[in-house]
This record gives C-alpha cells, sequence and structure tokens, in this order.
C-alpha cells in the first residue's frame, strides 16, 4: 500500500473511532496534509477557524506566514507534511485540554511513524510539551533536540515558536524567521549523523 493511501485510511479510521470530544464541536476533521515522503513534518496545536472551514491545516493567518519562511529557505509546502496535536477546533481557538490532547495523541503518532521523517518542527509550546512537557519554548526554541527515548521513529526535533505568536510581534517574528532559516543546515547534520550510523 502506497503512503498516501495508508494515510488516508489511517486518518479515516482514527476520525471514526476518536474519543476527542471536540468532534461534536468542530465542523469537520482537519487532516494532516502534504507529502507522505516528507522528510520534515511541522506539528501545530490545532486547528483555527479557517481550518475548520476548509479542512487543511494552516490555512489562515498563521499558514500564510509559515509559507513565507518556507519560501525563504526554498521549500515548497507541498515537499513537507504539516498536522496539529488536536485534528479539530477547540471553541472559540481556545487551548486544547489535557484530555483533548491525550485522545488524538495514539492518531498523531500512527502519522508520524507512517511518514518517518528525519526531522520534526514543533510550532509552538503545546506541540513541544506534548513530547517534552518538562522543556520551555523560550528556551528551547531553535535549538536541535536529538532524543532516541520517544516512542517515535524519528530522533530529531527542533522547537519553533508558534508563527501566530509572531503575527503582530516584530521581535517575536524576526526571532522565528531566524530560527527557521537553520532548517536547511540541521537537515545536513542529521543526514550526516545519519550516513555515520
Amino acid at each position: 500500500m502506497k503512503k498516501q493511501e495508508a494515510l488516508h485510511q489511517l486518518n479515516e479510521r482514527n476520525h471514526t473511532r476518536t474519543t476527542c470530544g471536540l468532534k461534536m464541536l468542530a465542523t469537520q476533521p482537519v487532516f494532516g496534509a502534504g507529502s507522505p515522503n516528507a522528510t520534515i513534518v511541522f506539528i501545530g496545536e490545532a486547528p483555527g477557524k479557517t481550518e475548520d472551514k476548509l479542512g487543511v491545516p494552516f490555512m489562515g493567518s498563521s499558514g500564510k506566514f509559515l509559507d513565507e519562511m518556507l519560501h525563504d529557505i526554498k521549500v515548497s509546502r507541498s515537499d513537507v507534511y504539516i498536522t496539529n496535536i488536536v485534528k479539530y477546533r477547540p471553541p472559540e481557538n481556545r487551548d486544547p485540554s489535557t484530555d483533548e490532547k491525550n485522545a488524538c495523541r495514539a492518531w498523531l503518532n500512527e502519522e508520524l511513524d507512517c511518514i518517518h521523517p528525519q526531522l520534526i518542527v514543533f510550532l509552538g509550546r503545546h506541540a513541544m510539551n506534548s513530547f517534552f512537557p518538562d522543556r520551555k519554548i523560550s528556551e528551547a526554541h531553535g535549538k536541535l533536540i536529538h532524543d532516541k527515548t520517544t516512542s517515535l521513529s524519528a530522533e530529531y526535533f527542533l522547537p519553533l515558536y508558534h508563527p501566530a505568536s509572531a503575527l503582530y510581534n516584530g521581535g517575536m517574528r524576526d526571532t522565528l524567521k531566524k530560527d527557521f532559516s537553520r532548517i536547511p543546515k540541521i537537515l545536513k547534520k542529521i543526514e550526516q549523523e545519519i550516513s555515520r550510523d
């Protein structure tokens, strides 16, 4: 079975089975989107109003900024995979609860195991803390984490500030763009380490 079909089936299966309470409140699920063969997976927090309407992650103003940063490093959205820790929009864009995150966690893990990326990029503290609960985004942003102890097939993780946090804060925007610009060098470093193993 091709990865694209496998992803489609696991998304449909998890949507049917999920116990996430947000399912009953959202317009529709927002499945991950992009290349099933992606080297990089970006994980955000939760769908917003635009995503809930369109059924595609990062399509609002945060998504436009993400596209801009991808363009700056000469990467197409179609070459990466973008998803969220929860697949349904929380009411009024509130933070997803621990129960809601936990209800979608196995689903997210399945996505990541199917794609098997070299690098997982966390967009914001909620995404990072779902995997590394003791880290602070203010200290971890822009720094590569190499960790073989997670239950995932991936070993390399890069926490970044969420694009939404930088939309109205010039300093944060500059920091995020600077951190983002390191991704190509980080990928080269990962490829060198993998080739040595």
